[in-house]
């Protein structure tokens, strides 16, 4: 057996021309190396990262579309409201409109006067201040849509169907009507029409020095 001489230590194998420092840097690991499983960190991160902006392009899709159903019904809520409130004071109007007549009544034959006169003021500038408005004139065109006709006749003075007498008046809140005006209407007389461009054609031959002579 070879006998280990004391205090001599083993040294790895140098390459001829080689120093001793060169062996021990590639002995050590090199300093600022990645280990191997960093990249695969990397694109896992990168993945998770991916994924949270995706849940988050989500929720904020639902937020959005949330806020936009949230709004309309505020103004769903807001019309209905609107609306049952024109509803509620038409209703309300409707019911006073023969304490109305009756006033207009009693101011035809001069009976509105003293106290009375005062409350019936009074109440019609209440119903003008909730919007309801009074409409129907004698001589005006009649109107299907807003007039009804409850007497006719005919009348060779007017050259279209006329309201000649306001029975009713009628009331509208707004652009809505609550009650069409009771009218008596006039036609236009059967023929008068015809008599009347006869009457001007002969006019104009007067005028002109009478028919043409061939």
């Amino acid at each position: 057996m070879t006998e280990e001489t004391p205090g001599f230590e083993e040294k790895p194998d140098v390459p001829s021309g080689a120093t001793p420092d060169d062996a021990e840097s590639k002995a050590a690991p090199q300093e600022g190396a990645a280990p191997a499983g960093d990249g695969a960190a990397d694109a896992g991160l990168v993945a998770q990262l991916d994924q949270v902006r995706t849940a988050l392009g989500e929720r904020t899709m639902d937020l959005q579309r949330l806020q936009a159903e949230y709004q309309n019904y505020r103004r769903r809520v807001e019309r209905d409201r609107i609306t049952v409130k024109e509803i509620a004071v038409a209703n309300l109007l409707t019911e006073l409109l023969p304490v109305l007549d009756d006033i207009g009544r009693a101011r035809e034959h001069g009976e509105l006067v003293g106290g009375f006169k005062s409350v019936a003021e009074s109440l019609e500038t209440v119903a003008a201040k909730m919007g309801l408005q009074q409409f129907g004139k004698e001589g005006e065109p009649f109107d299907p849509t807003i007039h009804e006709a409850l007497m006719h006749s005919y009348a060779p003075d007017v050259t279209e169907t006329t309201c000649v007498a306001i029975l009713q008046p009628g009331y509208r809140i707004g652009e809505r009507t609550i009650r069409p005006a009771r009218v008596a209407v006039a036609e236009p007389q059967p023929g008068a029409q015809t008599v009347k461009e006869e009457s001007a054609e002969a006019a104009d031959d007067k005028e002109n020095g009478g028919p043409d002579e061939g």
